[in-house]
């Protein structure tokens, strides 16, 4: 299985914090990782989005088709986030648009089996490819400004 994990682009400050909007320069980082990814996703590929506001706008440029799961919301542990996309036994490709620092947790946990505070910036996806009788690895790490 592929897991992405793609944190949400950059976002005005601002209360309450599940209704914080993308701003302009959020919308570009959105928009430019998204046909980053729509070159390289397969059609089946399903996208969960957290609650949050900022994180259904950076979903939404990248399909009108994904789900809205509070397990990767923004207060998501990285066993929540794993459990919903399947890690690692799943099948297909599932791409989580969540948020700091719960993403980089997530990306611990996945590749090295425990907790660590790795930091993903804004709009950034780390894209990790699970096997199912060996370790997962890393197939990209990229920021929208690299795109």
């Amino acid at each position: 299985m592929d897991l992405i994990l793609w944190r949400h682009a950059d976002a005005e400050e601002g209360i309450p914090d599940g209704e914080r909007r993308l701003t302009p320069k959020g919308r570009k980082q959105a928009e430019r990782m998204a046909a980053w990814l729509r070159e390289r996703l397969p059609e089946d590929a399903v996208v969960l989005a957290s609650p949050a506001r900022r994180a259904r706008e950076t979903a939404q440029v990248l399909t009108k088709k994904f789900e809205v799961n509070p397990a990767v919301g923004t207060e998501a542990t990285p066993q929540a986030v794993l459990k919903a996309a399947g890690w690692p036994r799943g099948d297909g490709t599932v791409v989580v648009v969540g948020h700091q620092p719960v993403l980089g947790q997530v990306a611990a946990l996945a590749l090295c089996g425990g907790p660590a505070d790795w930091s993903i910036k804004k709009g950034a996806v780390w894209w990790l490819a699970g096997r199912r009788h060996e370790q997962a690895v890393v197939r990209a790490v990229i920021a929208p400004d690299l795109v």
